[in-house]
């Protein structure tokens, strides 16, 4: 085999993996869509599929009210080896959260990333957990894990400060182009009645809907991990 030919299967070769990874960055987020993720929307950024936006509305506990925007950042060989990188672009005060650089700690959940185990919509359920249980071990902010359980007045004071951070900043033009950034504007009738007014005379069924593609022990983000009955 020649040259030229060596580097026609090699570039054959690299075409194939780029486009098999797509396919699995692709399922991924199919994925989504049959877990009950509350209060969660992601996307994946027009510009770069390893690069998605996300923002949780968070309905009770400590942080109540409060609307935070993140980025999953998936490694360049994903599935494989690393462990995907979750950054919250908001201001969020909690423990298993850096304050510096708003990295959510994953080492406690995901110690290694098994392409066979592990799965986007996990990451998702853990950031969920995260504003209804703060008892980490690890904690990547000590300042409020230390307030959590010592000074609560304080901690609450902080967390209030960054619940109503938040709020302020929800119709922030986006700080990117990109056509997937998830945006929100302010309540308008004329625009927006028409659309509210269809959804609440549209019928819901549950019928036939899944509810879930992984048999998941409640409290656990391993697939698999509910003992038959």
């Amino acid at each position: 085999m020649n040259d030229e030919m060596k580097n026609n299967v090699k570039e054959t070769r690299e075409l194939y993996s780029m486009i098999h990874q797509e396919y699995v960055i692709m399922a991924e987020y199919r994925m989504l869509q049959t877990e009950n993720l509350q209060g969660i929307y992601v996307i994946p950024s027009y510009e770069n599929s390893f690069v998605w936006f996300g923002v949780i509305f968070v309905r009770a506990g400590f942080y109540e009210g409060g609307v935070f925007r993140f980025t999953l950042t998936l490694p360049e060989k994903f599935p494989d080896e690393e462990v995907p990188i979750l950054t919250f672009t908001s201001n969020l005060y909690h423990p298993a959260v850096d304050a510096h650089t708003g990295v959510l700690n994953l080492n406690e959940v995901f110690p290694q990333w098994d392409r066979k185990q592990n799965h986007i919509w996990q990451i998702l359920k853990y950031v969920y957990s995260i504003f209804h249980n703060l008892n980490v071990k690890a904690p990547a902010n000590v300042e409020a894990s230390v307030a959590y359980k010592s000074n609560k007045k304080m901690f609450l004071e902080k967390v209030r400060e960054c619940v109503v951070l938040s709020i302020d900043h929800v119709y922030d033009d986006p700080p990117t182009e990109d056509k997937h950034y998830i945006t929100f504007k302010p309540y308008d009738p004329d625009v927006h009645d028409t659309v509210k007014n269809i959804m609440m005379k549209t019928p819901v069924s549950n019928e036939g809907m899944n509810q879930g593609i992984s048999w998941v022990q409640p409290g656990s983000f391993q697939a698999f991990s509910k003992e038959e009955t």
